[in-house]
């Protein structure tokens, strides 16, 4: 087929068509010369802000890291002092022999009128605590002196009461009631059951 034997029409085509051919291969074989690379140069500034995001919480962790450290070193210390026993009732009589065991050590030693133990109750989430109260007739500086030795003790021992009532002898003896509580662990506290009151 000879090329003045084409329509004008199809003339047209084939000069429209040899020009997209000429574009493409302009476009796809041609070098770049003024090209930028926009992706690589902003990933490495990001990457660079992202470590030095990440090396600023690094650091600031660190000190975060020795305090959490410190405070499970003074827990795992404290928890030493827990009156450890398989059951409510033995951890009473655990905290009672600690008591006397103190009252005893005192001089003169102390002898105690009453003992009563009360429930045992929770003591935050994780722990519970066993309760006894003490009633005696002391001396003023040998309650003292019976109250700081009792906080010296290794066991995690505390006074959550204390009453004094009128000294009437000539000795000076003030009658006291005490009451001691041990932190235990949770599972000796009974779970309250119920539901809502009405």
């Amino acid at each position: 087929m000879r090329l003045s034997s084409l329509s004008q029409r199809d003339k047209r085509a084939l000069t429209l068509l040899g020009a997209c051919a000429a574009a493409f291969a302009g476009v796809y074989f041609w070098p770049e010369r003024n090209s930028t690379v926009v992706g690589p140069a902003n990933s490495v500034q990001g990457e660079e802000r992202r470590l030095n995001s990440l090396r600023r919480t690094a650091a600031s962790a660190a000190p975060l890291e020795e305090s959490l450290k410190k405070l499970e070193d003074d827990l795992g210390k404290r928890e030493k002092g827990i009156i450890q026993a398989e059951t409510a009732p033995l951890a009473q009589a655990q905290l009672s022999e600690i008591v006397r065991r103190v009252a005893q050590a005192q001089q003169p030693p102390i002898v105690f009128k009453s003992t009563e133990f009360g429930p045992p109750r929770a003591f935050g989430d994780s722990y519970g605590e066993v309760v006894m109260s003490v009633s005696m007739d002391s001396g003023i500086e040998q309650i003292i002196n019976f109250l700081t030795d009792m906080s010296n003790q290794t066991e995690l021992v505390s006074v959550s009461e204390l009453q004094f009532g009128q000294v009437t002898s000539k000795q000076k003896l003030v009658p006291a009631r005490i009451t001691f509580t041990g932190i235990v662990p949770r599972k000796l506290v009974p779970e309250k059951k119920g539901g809502a009151a009405f």
